[in-house]
């Protein structure tokens, strides 16, 4: 017998792509669980899968930087309650982060993706379950977008839940709408100006030395730190929440069409976001 949950959860998240460096990602968890019958004709209850499940997501995978230890050019350590990870791109830039250890997720695993991800997440996650279960498939699953979108990572320092943490992401579609009139070829171009971005407070920019730049932050969860390289930053004046990178994008594209009535809707993720009109 078989029991399945679709769309148990949605995760935000960034990790490090092997060529790419951070980039931002938003998948969806597929659940099914294989197991006997219990007194109450039940495998397990729906309400105990979805709250155990979304609990060890939230725990370890959202709104984190997760890591996969086998890349190459990688060297990371766990130290007073910290994880420090230092990474140089296929072109020999380097990505340093310095984070409490809740905000890094380190996976023994020789790169992230929804396959190597659901590998080493079954095991931890079949062992939230009764006897009566007794086997697992977990799936992560990426939205499937139709037109424009981009992988975006950032850090919300006013913030008191896990989006402090300053390496977190998304991937995220992005609709802009001029005299009402959807613009499909500007979704693209600023798709491909924020692709692999991290989206930056310049208020947090502490140097920008050496072609990196150097961002760090105190937060309730602890002292968040990040270098990267300039060409993957995109800086603005205020947080980096979905509602003032849609009114940074509004005021951006206004400026380019002065002439036309400007909206733009922002996606965080999966199936939420903010408006901005300009």
């Amino acid at each position: 017998m078989k029991l399945f949950v679709d769309n148990l959860t949605n995760v935000d998240f960034s990790y490090l792509h092997p060529q790419r460096g951070l980039l931002g990602e938003s998948w969806l968890v597929q659940l099914v669980l294989d197991g006997r019958l219990n007194d109450e004709g039940m495998i397990c209850d729906f309400g105990i899968v979805k709250k155990a499940v979304k609990a060890w997501m939230d725990k370890h995978i959202d709104h984190a930087l997760l890591v996969a230890t086998g890349l190459p050019r990688l060297q990371h350590r766990e130290h007073n309650g910290e994880t420090q990870v230092d990474w140089l791109y296929p072109d020999g830039q380097h990505f340093y982060c310095r984070s409490p250890q809740q905000a890094i997720t380190l996976v023994g695993e020789p790169d992230i993706n929804p396959h190597t991800l659901s590998a080493w997440c079954t095991e931890q996650v079949l062992a939230l379950f009764p006897d009566e279960v007794q086997g697992l498939e977990l799936t992560f699953v990426p939205e499937r977008i139709e037109g424009a979108f981009y992988h975006y990572s950032h850090g919300l320092h006013q913030h008191d839940g896990n989006c402090q943490r300053i390496a977190h992401g998304h991937r995220s579609k992005i609709e802009i709408y001029l005299d009402d009139q959807r613009e499909e070829g500007l979704e693209a171009e600023w798709g491909e100006r924020l692709r692999d971005i991290y989206i930056g407070t310049r208020s947090h920019l502490i140097s920008e030395a050496d072609g990196l730049h150097h961002y760090r932050y105190d937060a309730p969860q602890g002292e968040f730190e990040l270098k990267l390289p300039a060409q993957y930053c995109y800086d603005i004046d205020t947080e980096t929440t979905v509602e003032q990178i849609a009114q940074h994008l509004a005021g951006a594209i206004k400026q380019e069409h002065p002439g036309n009535a400007v909206l733009v809707r922002a996606f965080e993720g999966v199936g939420k976001g903010a408006i901005a009109v300009a």
